[in-house]
């Protein structure tokens, strides 16, 4: 199902983005497999992940160190990746589009619902970045056997 949050409770405040600047699709398929899916979608693109940051790993294992109890999520990943044809189209159009370099997508099992595995990326500007947001959403769908 397709969907942009708009739980306040989900909030990003880093770089701006916030909970309604989101797209996002849930899956009953497994972590590790939308994890694999989404692997597959970037190489199946010809990109190669720069980073993964494992962020449900680190916000568990700092939990008590920095005085909180709140469990976020059973797991989350974010892949970081970046397109070369796709990062020059949107820099040549505008050089400050670098600002948006790399791109991410996230997969994340909150507490909430563990039966469901969401995937989901930020939205972009209008304009050039769309050519982003439409690659990331063809990623991401593809992750989850949508297309």
């Amino acid at each position: 199902m397709n969907h942009i949050f708009f739980a306040a409770a989900l909030a990003l405040t880093a770089g701006g983005v916030s909970a309604q600047d989101m797209i996002t699709y849930d899956t009953g398929q497994s972590f590790d497999d939308v994890i694999f899916g989404l692997e597959n979608a970037i190489l199946d693109e010809g990109l190669v992940v720069d980073h993964i940051s494992h962020t449900g790993e680190m916000l568990e294992r700092t939990r008590e160190a920095v005085g909180s109890d709140v469990v976020l999520f059973e797991q989350a990943d974010i892949y970081s990746f970046c397109s070369a044809k796709v990062s020059r189209e949107v820099m040549e159009a505008d050089p400050m589009n670098i600002v948006f370099c790399p791109y991410h997508i996230f997969v994340l099992v909150s507490p909430e619902a563990p039966e469901t595995t969401t995937i989901g990326f930020r939205t972009f500007p209008d304009g050039p970045m769309k050519a982003v947001q439409d690659m990331l959403d063809g990623i991401a769908r593809n992750a989850i056997g949508l297309d």
